[in-house]
Formats: C-alpha cells, sequence, structure tokens
C-alpha cells in the first residue's frame, strides 16, 4: 500500500511542505507569470550588452554566484584602476524560502543595473528554508563577502572579477528578504578587516524588517502579488530558527532582541521603500533608528509602489508608472554608487 503525502504546510501557490519533510516549489499559481520564475541560463556572450557566468566559490559547502558583466562602453575601458568598474554583491528575496539568483525577474533588473551602473553584479544562490533555516542565508551572504575579499587579496582568481572590478568599491544589495541579508552581512564586515576589499554602500530594497505584532500598514496596505499576509507570516515561520519569533535580530534588526544599531559599523545606506509596501510601517522604525543612532542613511522612495514592484516584469512592461518609477529606482541607485568611493 502506498501512502500519499500529506501537505503540512502551504503558501500561496509558491511552497508546499508535506509530512515527511520534503519541500515542493513547483509554481501553482497563474501560468502567465511562471516565466519570472524560470532560470535563465548563463551566456558568455554579450546579450543586450550583458554577460552572465555561473561561478562555484566554495567546493565544500557547493556555494554559487551568478556573475553579471556589462560590456566595455570603449577600448580604453578597464585598462587602468580608473576604469575599473564597482561591484554589486547581490541577495535576492524570497521570504528566506522561495526563488533563485538565475530566475528571470532578478535577471531582467540586474542586467540593466549592471549596463546602467556599469557594475559587475555578483548574485549569490543562498541557500533556502525550511531546509535551511536562518541564519543559512546570511551565512552564505557573508562567505560570498570573503570570497570577494580572497581574489582582492589574490587568494584566490576569478577572470573577470580580477580583470574589471575595483574592490575598493563593493556594494551590498537585497531585494526583499535579501534586504535582511544585507544589514546582517553590513553588520558582520563591520566586525573583520575586510582590507584590501572595501565596503562603500548597502541597498536594501523593501527589506523583509517586521516584528511579531501587526503594524497597521500590513493591517490597512494592500496585499500585492509579491507579498501577501500568508507569505509573511509562513515564510518566516519555516524561515527562523524553531522556536523563534519575527523579533529575530534577521526579521527585526531595529527590536530589543538585536544588537543596538548605534553600535554597530556600518557603509553609507540607500534604503529604497516602497510607499504602498504591506511591510512599510516597520521598515519606517529601521530608517528611523538607523537616524536615530546618527547612521548614514538616505531613503529612496518610490510613490503609488507596492513591495518589489520592479521584479514584476508584467507590470514594468505594461504599466506606464511601474515603469517610470522602475526608472528612477534604478537611476537612484545607480546615482549612489557612483556618489561612494571608498
Amino acid at each position: 500500500m502506498v501512502c500519499e503525502k500529506k501537505i503540512m504546510e502551504e503558501v500561496s501557490g509558491w511552497l508546499r511542505v508535506f509530512d515527511d519533510g520534503s519541500v515542493d516549489r513547483t509554481w501553482t499559481g497563474p501560468p502567465e507569470v511562471k516565466f519570472m520564475a524560470e532560470p535563465v541560463p548563463p551566456h558568455d556572450d554579450f546579450v543586450d550588452g550583458v554577460a552572465t557566468r555561473d561561478v562555484l566559490i566554495d567546493t565544500k559547502s557547493g556555494l554559487r554566484v551568478r556573475i553579471y558583466l556589462p560590456a566595455a562602453e570603449n577600448q580604453n575601458d578597464f585598462l587602468d584602476h580608473k576604469h575599473k568598474l564597482p561591484i554589486i554583491l547581490h541577495f535576492h528575496g524570497g521570504g528566506f524560502c522561495i526563488s533563485q539568483a538565475d530566475w528571470y525577474m532578478y535577471y531582467h533588473i540586474y542586467t540593466r543595473l549592471a549596463r546602467d551602473a556599469r557594475a559587475i553584479c555578483v548574485s549569490v544562490y543562498l541557500r533556502l528554508a525550511p531546509e535551511h533555516r536562518l541564519p543559512a542565508a546570511s551565512d552564505d551572504g557573508y562567505s560570498a563577502l570573503l570570497w570577494l575579499r580572497s581574489l582582492a587579496k589574490g587568494d584566490s582568481l576569478d577572470p573577470w572579477l580580477n580583470t574589471y572590478a575595483d574592490f575598493n568599491r563593493v556594494f551590498l544589495i537585497g531585494d526583499s528578504s535579501g534586504g535582511n541579508v544585507v544589514h546582517d552581512v553590513a553588520s558582520r564586515a563591520g566586525k573583520s578587516n575586510m582590507s584590501p576589499l572595501s565596503l562603500a554602500g548597502a541597498i536594501p530594497i523593501h527589506p523583509g524588517f517586521v516584528r511579531s505584532e501587526r503594524s497597521r500598514s500590513e493591517l490597512e496596505e494592500p496585499e500585492s502579488p509579491f507579498l501577501t499576509l500568508d507569505m509573511v507570516d509562513k515564510f518566516l515561520k519555516l524561515a527562523l530558527p524553531v522556536g523563534c519569533t519575527k523579533d529575530h535580530p534577521i526579521t527585526c534588526p531595529m527590536g530589543c532582541a538585536a544588537p543596538p544599531i548605534n553600535g554597530l559599523k556600518l557603509p553609507p545606506v540607500l534604503f529604497c521603500l516602497a510607499e504602498n509596501d504591506l511591510i512599510r510601517d516597520t521598515e519606517m522604525e529601521y530608517y528611523e533608528a538607523m537616524k536615530k543612532a546618527n547612521k548614514d542613511i538616505e531613503m529612496l522612495i518610490n510613490h503609488g509602489m507596492g513591495h518589489s514592484f520592479y521584479l514584476n516584469k508584467i507590470a514594468v512592461d505594461m504599466d506606464p508608472h511601474t515603469a517610470q518609477q522602475t526608472q528612477k529606482l534604478i537611476a537612484g541607485i545607480t546615482e549612489f554608487i557612483n556618489r561612494h568611493y571608498n
């Protein structure tokens, strides 16, 4: 007799966890949006001005990154230090439970950012919960930063990064839960000697900062395709260490359980906020805590937009306001990168 597996947890069409511990991440939502959650193969040739490679950076753990390299604008590019490109170390979102660095939703926006900002983007394939609960994703993000440091020191070699990258200008960027990883990795880096690498800035975009208690925006703002209350609750239940609440330092870095922000050594921060984000109020709590601690933080607000709006390729293509706000976001990030040197 064959016993069927029983679904123990299901999250908004994105994920199903079974009673035997197995996880199915097959998309079961509307088929017309499935393409955004499909992998894009790497390509060494330049497509729309950007080439991509997948690189194994740790043979023991299997940790990988995807590298986006923009094409040279002229033949003198990269010949001396002043023409070398900043590095954007990217942490994908997905509530710590879903998505991969090679998904089309990230490919379409980070090829664009690499091209517009004239930067090399290194996107980390973060381990996913519930198989790998927190702090696994943050550990992977920090391991990727240490790999970049090893390249800067000459202890490791990557043909693209060692040839074209400026290790004095490394920026952390993350979408949604990836924004949580940005803060945690920046905090860890502040306690370590990163030399000869320099962390020039951090860019959390709509980070998943929450509390155990519902915020007003969670109760009043409309849910969006990329964030519902069901996703917030269930993803974090699966991602946080067993027995922990949303007040955990990774999900609530402005809370009492987290290290005091005024004691952290952090790089300049560009804090990206969507006006209609479901978790806007707790994101603003973080911003205010950073300001109170006299940290170097500025805000970029996208008006009339919801959580991770820029990843929705259909909306970016079909809705002029979404397209305009996406361009504003890309331009703001580019300006921040161009302004910050170490």
